[in-house]
């Protein structure tokens, strides 16, 4: 195990470490504590309104969430990181949404898989920062634990949380990752962010098609068009199918409406920028996938994990929220007897909102 760090050193490495994770491609990198305790009773609130709906891994951790050191048992500080991921010469988000013939998927899905690219970064980092000062206790999260990721990122200062709960940084708006790495080092810490600036701007708020920002800084995510197309698991709720317009793998509106995101840049990092023309494209055309098609064009994309049935089931519903045409139609009428019930359903609901029997 490392020495222990002195305070002259920790804030020559604590220094390097910012050096490195610039040099690593992410934007910024700061350093906070594990004191999340301000954050309980909020958590505890939401959980208890049952916002979290079908993610019931958030319900089973429950405060162990805004406790790092109970996570990994040994925490003393954590380098909190982002990284951009707008891609270049990607068609504009505002075109594609209001051409209902085209599939919208949400921007930070039109390359590779982030969790991938970021947990390897990271992983470079406590690589580097074990060479410089050995063997050291850590762990890489990147959305894939029970982490307060928005609030440690807000106690390091790299920004504060909007209205719509992600993240906004002042320089980059919010079109980004965050990533954490874990340490049993006492670093010293950065200080947070005192106040946040969103004012009195609400557009999150009334722009979001399913209102799903039901007040502020909450979210019902049963609401959400990110969880109704990711996360949900069985049917989308009828009442909420038309207000998916042609979103059909997560929403980026309350980000499009955000001020702030005339700061947002393009990324540097080459994994994220658009494959197979996903950023433009027809929903007949995606519909008309093969299984083996989706496995192969979504490998190592953060899509894949939703599967074939529920890429044809938000499919279905785009399409039967497109502007009715002989293309639309003959879409749907090749699926109507898919051997997937799910997705039967909705292109039963789908053809209906045409006008076609099935």
């Amino acid at each position: 195990m490392h020495e222990e760090l002195g305070i002259l050193d920790g804030v020559e490495v604590a220094a390097q470490i910012k050096r490195w994770a610039t040099e690593l491609g992410f934007a910024r990198a700061a350093i906070t504590g594990t004191d999340l305790s301000h954050a309980e009773a909020g958590l505890t609130a939401w959980l208890e309104a049952g916002f979290h709906g079908e993610m019931d891994y958030m319900a089973r951790h429950g405060l162990k969430r805004a406790r790092p050191a109970e996570l990994v048992p040994g925490t003393r500080s954590i380098v909190s990181v982002f990284l951009p991921y707008l891609p270049p010469s990607s068609a504009q988000s505002e075109a594609v949404l209001a051409d209902g013939a085209k599939a919208y998927l949400s921007r930070y899905a039109l390359g590779r898989d982030y969790h991938k690219v970021l947990r390897n970064k990271l992983q470079q980092l406590a690589d580097r920062l074990a060479e410089r000062i050995g063997p050291f206790g850590h762990r890489v999260f990147v959305d894939s634990a029970p982490v307060l990721e928005v609030e440690l990122a807000e106690r390091a200062g790299l920004g504060w949380r909007g209205k719509h709960t992600l993240l906004i940084n002042r320089d980059h708006g919010s079109f980004f990752f965050l990533g954490e790495l874990f340490t049993d080092l006492a670093l010293p810490l950065d200080p947070p962010t005192e106040n946040e600036h969103c004012g009195r701007c609400t557009r999150c708020l009334e722009l979001c098609p399913t209102r799903a920002i039901v007040a502020p800084y909450t979210v019902d995510a049963r609401r959400c068009i990110s969880y109704l197309t990711i996360e949900l698991k069985g049917s989308i709720p009828v009442e909420f199918r038309p207000m998916l317009g042609n979103r059909v793998y997560g929403c980026d509106d309350c980000q499009l409406v955000c001020p702030w995101n005339r700061f947002a840049a393009q990324t540097g990092e080459g994994d994220f920028h658009v494959r197979h023309g996903l950023d433009d494209v027809e929903l007949v055309e995606l519909f008309a996938w093969s299984e083996s098609d989706f496995q192969q064009r979504m490998a190592g994309s953060a899509i894949y994990r939703i599967g074939y049935e529920r890429w044809l089931r938000n499919l279905a519903v785009g399409l039967g929220n497109a502007p009715r045409s002989a293309p639309v139609i003959a879409a749907l009428r090749t699926r109507q007897d898919d051997a997937s019930a799910l997705v039967r359903e909705h292109v039963v609901w789908a053809l209906a909102q045409h006008g076609e029997a099935v």
